[in-house]
């Protein structure tokens, strides 16, 4: 790829991974209007890199104390709501982990069509309205419990169809839970952790079965700018939630997926 070819992908990703908007639907429009090449398994691992490096380092405070009370909750300290909320990070994960052993084969060959990408991107913008509108938006995170974890967690599983939305079909869950925007977000940012972490490491391995070269400036590229694009994501879209609500996603999604239609026919 040539550098404006991987910066404008690495952008994209890194800008959707976090935003409730589908980095399927966003990938997809560049290859087909452009005529773009598969990225390749290179970029792919970059972009997991940096993605994770941004929601670490934007909830590196966070991470910390919920990784010392995990491990902490085995010795003296016993349970504390840090340790709760890493069992139910844990137990929101497993659902993904679990389908996308079972899926993953159908997903890549039935489920990247443009039609299927459109209709996830209207469908699920539309649910994330009615929980943004409908829900009582009260819970704090520290009320996260393992069994709305698992109802999170499951939602979270369909994400595995391209235009779902992973963070968000996880934010429209916490909503309709009754969580507070900020908490469904914060919740959603969380979880994504060890799923990019564990698809960034299944790359890596795959990468490096595959005996290619690897192109290290392309990697360093792409994790610079899928870095910076999500850190950027996190720290602006957590800063003005709770004023512009989730609507203009909503309105968004609709539109993305009305463009998708028409293309597609």
């Amino acid at each position: 790829m040539d550098v404006l070819h991987l910066a404008a992908l690495a952008l994209i990703q890194g800008l959707t991974e976090f935003l409730p908007i589908s980095s399927s639907a966003h990938l997809i429009l560049p290859s087909q209007l452009l005529g773009w090449s598969d990225q390749g398994l290179a970029f792919d691992v970059a972009v997991h890199i940096g993605s994770l490096g941004a929601v670490l380092v934007a909830f590196r405070h966070e991470v910390i104390k919920i990784l010392g009370a995990w491990f902490g909750q085995f010795g003296a300290r016993g349970p504390s709501p840090e340790s709760r909320l890493g069992w139910a990070i844990i137990i929101a994960t497993l659902p993904a982990v679990v389908f996308g052993l079972l899926v993953d084969d159908w997903v890549e060959s039935a489920g990247r069509s443009v039609l299927v990408i459109a209709t996830t991107t209207v469908v699920f913008g539309v649910l994330l309205g009615i929980a943004d509108a409908r829900g009582s938006r009260v819970e704090p995170l520290g009320a996260m419990t393992l069994k709305r974890a698992l109802l999170i967690g499951l939602a979270q599983a369909v994400a595995l169809i391209p235009g779902t939305s992973r963070s968000g079909i996880t934010m429209t869950a916490a909503l309709m839970l009754g969580f507070t925007r900020q908490a469904a977000a914060r919740f959603s940012f969380l979880l994504s952790i060890p799923l990019i972490l564990a698809a960034g490491t299944l790359k890596g391995v795959e990468l490096a079965q595959t005996g290619t070269a690897t192109q290290w400036h392309e990697i360093a590229l792409g994790v610079g700018f899928s870095f910076i694009a999500a850190w950027l994501c996190i720290k602006l879209f957590l800063a003005a939630l709770d004023r512009i609500g989730m609507m203009p996603f909503v309105i968004y999604r609709l539109l993305l997926g009305v463009v998708l239609f028409v293309w597609a026919t």
